[in-house]
């Protein structure tokens, strides 16, 4: 993984906004309507080009592929794990509607516009759970190193989702217990990890329920959230047990969740949990008017040696463009704490993570990407002169 050896680095979390065209394609195929199979794919290893050029354009060092192929950075993986039937026991549900935000301003999240998107249905494991997704996957690496060929960041990356997320949408009818069904998620996720880091890409593994649990479990403490976290951690590193630490970098956050957010746990009470991951970069939220502050948390954690911090220093929490010298302050905080070398500037959460997600016009993603580029070369200019 690449260090910012002679200037800030900047990158993002994943997932970006869709052209309008492959929208239509994606929904098209979701409702059964199909279309032409060669015309999508025509078009959608066009768009990973043309998203791939947007972010080296706008200045983004370590990119990805945008997550064009996915309807969500979570429920993509319903079409590449085996053992699973669609749960007809219940209809989907809104995962924020009980959280303790909702039950806080109930009046804001009762409102239609501030429903969310709709949450497809649960999925239910009925046999052994395995991993056939491996012509998705390299169809999606294809694509991403075809796009390559034309430009030159400085390093790339491909976001999967992590095993606790994938257990919090499917259930159980076939283990004997909780955790040898998280662990068989784990075991299938780890063929998707090992698929990217063979191609050449750095792995980032999505996990923001570690963080997000306590916000959308009224009923749970702060311990009990501890104690629900630890064989989660122990499954993402099971999953990630044969790749390099320098090939991973972990994220999490406090979900796209666009409200008041006043019940995010806090991140003294979490950072043990997120350093408890075996990886060689984290990335997490910094930027977010709820959690700049806590800054100052991060010069007492204990690091894991040589690790990188990628601090979002823009934020998918807010439509407002952040001015280049806040990116840059932000930025100066952490390379004062443990390094310039050890930093990479980043983005709080994804600003599509899922396909039409509209709480971000593209316009302001790329004018927030532009500024994080501004930013960064500011932060360059003070630490290296």
């Amino acid at each position: 993984m690449k260090r910012s050896s002679n200037r800030i680095l900047t990158t993002h979390v994943g997932s970006l906004p869709r052209p309008a065209d492959l929208l239509d394609m994606m929904h098209a195929r979701e409702k059964g309507g199909g279309g032409d199979p060669n015309a999508y794919e025509q078009r959608l290893r066009a768009a990973v080009a043309e998203i791939v050029n947007k972010q080296v354009e706008l200045g983004i060092d370590v990119v990805d592929d945008g997550e064009y192929s996915k309807p969500s950075f979570v429920t993509y993986i319903n079409q590449r794990l085996g053992g699973f039937e669609t749960d007809k026991s219940g209809g989907p549900t809104n995962q924020w509607a009980t959280s303790r935000e909702a039950l806080a301003f109930p009046e804001y999240y009762n409102s239609p516009a501030n429903a969310g998107p709709p949450r497809p249905p649960n999925m239910v494991a009925t046999g052994p759970i395995t991993y056939k997704g491996h012509d998705l996957v390299k169809r999606d690496i294809e694509n991403f190193k075809a796009a390559l060929r034309h430009v030159k960041p400085e390093e790339a990356f491909m976001p999967a989702i992590s095993p606790s997320n994938v257990e919090d949408r499917h259930k159980n009818a076939y283990y004997k217990s909780d955790e040898e069904f998280l662990f068989a998620i784990a075991d299938a996720l780890a063929e998707e990890y090992k698929a990217i880091v063979a191609a050449g890409f750095l792995i980032q593994v999505d996990d923001p329920r570690l963080v997000s649990y306590y916000a959308l479990k009224p009923g749970v403490s702060v311990a009990d959230c501890r104690k629900w976290a630890g064989p989660r951690i122990a499954a993402v590193n099971h999953a990630l047990r044969d790749i390099p630490t320098e090939k991973i970098r972990f994220h999490t956050c406090y979900s796209i969740n666009m409200g008041p957010r006043i019940h995010d746990m806090q991140l003294k009470d979490c950072i043990d949990m997120i350093l408890g991951i075996r990886a060689g970069a984290y990335s997490f939220e910094a930027a977010n008017p709820r959690h700049e502050h806590e800054w100052k948390v991060w010069e007492s954690a204990k690091l894991p040696k040589d690790a990188i911090l990628i601090p979002g220093v823009i934020s998918h929490s807010t439509i407002l463009v952040e001015h280049p010298e806040l990116v840059a302050e932000r930025i100066m905080r952490y390379a004062k704490m443990v390094g310039r070398e050890n930093v990479i500037a980043g983005s709080d959460c994804g600003f599509a993570t899922f396909a039409g997600s509209k709480e971000i016009h593209p316009s302001i993603v790329w004018a927030k990407f532009k500024s994080l580029s501004e930013g960064a070369a500011i932060a360059s200019k003070q630490l290296w002169g």
